[in-house]
């Protein structure tokens, strides 16, 4: 009988993402508990807790992240992680900005505060609670001789930003045959043709 010979478990590659350095720009601090990382900067502060499977280390105004074990696992983490820091550096140094048009006869939008009344043709208005770190603005544009509201969302938390955009639109999502609704500025609405009148 031939002797069994144990095969060597390969090790795991890092996550290409992940192992990239984050440099953190002037005006950012950040500061490393264990797996709680925060970072503050001129449009806010967000906290955050990271998985144990990777390790986050600053030195010299940059931020690294390695893996603590050789396991998939860990590598996904460190992309994960990586991609998280970044966006808080960026979030907290510089901030994110979204925008949505209202397109409808009668469609207005209007912000006291974090309350932002929205009017979209329903039966009702639409009153939705802004989070704390969102804030909005109402701008009238004129396309062609068309106005409409344009409302501008802005925070330092870009996940809490995309989630407010979503849910304002789909109070009233675009409809597929005059495109009315509330719609992200620049977004292609595929229409539909209406039903032809009349039999031939």
């Amino acid at each position: 009988m031939g002797t069994a010979t144990a095969s060597a478990t390969p090790e795991v590659a890092e996550s290409r993402v992940g192992k990239r350095p984050l440099p953190v720009p002037a005006g950012v601090e950040i500061k490393i508990d264990g797996r709680k990382v925060s970072v503050k900067g001129p449009k806010g502060q967000l906290d955050r807790e990271f998985p144990a499977t990777v390790a986050i280390e600053l030195k010299d105004k940059v931020v690294t992240v390695r893996m603590k074990e050789d396991t998939r696992t860990a590598k996904q983490d460190q992309g994960l992680t990586r991609a998280l820091l970044g966006g808080m550096v960026e979030g907290t140094a510089k901030g994110y900005n979204t925008s949505l048009d209202l397109v409808g006869v009668g469609y207005r939008a209007e912000v006291k505060g974090q309350s932002l009344t929205l009017s979209l043709g329903l039966s009702h208005q639409v009153n939705h609670q802004l989070d704390k770190s969102v804030s909005a603005k109402v701008e009238i544009i004129d396309e062609g001789g068309i106005k409409k509201p344009r409302l501008h969302l802005a925070s330092h938390d870009k996940a809490i930003l995309g989630q407010t955009a979503a849910r304002i639109r789909s109070y009233r999502p675009p409809e597929p045959y005059k495109g009315k609704g509330v719609r992200y500025t620049g977004e292609k609405v595929r229409q539909k043709a209406g039903k032809s009148g009349g039999k031939k």
